[in-house]
């Protein structure tokens, strides 16, 4: 069953620029795994530095696993120095 995930993220308004270089290049990774369908970057217009990724995954078990790889943890902690607020997960199926 596919599930879409949805990620808030709050950042410091001046690293803005590097945390969607960050999507861009996680994005680009996630592209080569299993299950991956694709995901899209929304800024918040009326809350500044407030971002919510839409990432679809065929299968829970495929996020799962991208969630817990270390490529994905990796890029995590380098958002994490962006970021001033912990990152939320939310997971819907179709």
């Amino acid at each position: 069953m596919a599930v879409t995930v949805l990620i808030k993220r709050k950042v410091v308004p001046e690293n803005e620029s590097l945390l969607i270089e960050l999507y861009r290049e996680m994005r680009g990774s996630a592209l080569n795994q299993e299950g991956y369908i694709g995901a899209e970057t929304l800024k918040r217009v009326d809350q500044t530095g407030e971002f919510l990724i839409v990432s679809k995954w065929r299968h829970i078990d495929d996020w799962s696993k991208w969630l817990v790889s270390k490529e994905r943890r990796a890029y995590q902690k380098r958002i994490d120095t962006l970021t001033n607020a912990e990152t939320k997960f939310e997971i819907y199926v179709h």
